[in-house]
């Protein structure tokens, strides 16, 4: 929460295909819940290859030219999803 209060953006990047994404702080907040950076890299995990071992999460402080080519990621809803599961016995 204080990220966002001052701020900082989150780069979250897979450093296994390289891919980088920005989020705004209070955005991740409603999704992984007030958390550390540090604990951001634990819960994430890449949509590309799937993995979460290469996740690497910082917070920083975008500057002039840079917070005008940043595309954020938006958090549009949050869906809960029921699965039926079935086992022939």
């Amino acid at each position: 929460m204080h990220a966002h209060n001052a701020g900082q953006v989150a780069r979250i990047r897979c450093g296994y295909c390289n891919i980088k994404r920005f989020y705004k702080p209070l955005e991740l907040r409603e999704v992984i819940g007030n958390v550390t950076v540090d604990q951001v890299r634990a819960k994430v995990r890449c949509e590309r290859c799937k993995k979460k071992e290469y996740m690497d999460a910082e917070l920083f402080h975008p500057v002039g030219q840079e917070l005008e080519t940043i595309r954020f990621r938006r958090l549009v809803e949050i869906r809960w999803e029921k699965r039926v599961i079935w086992k022939d016995e």
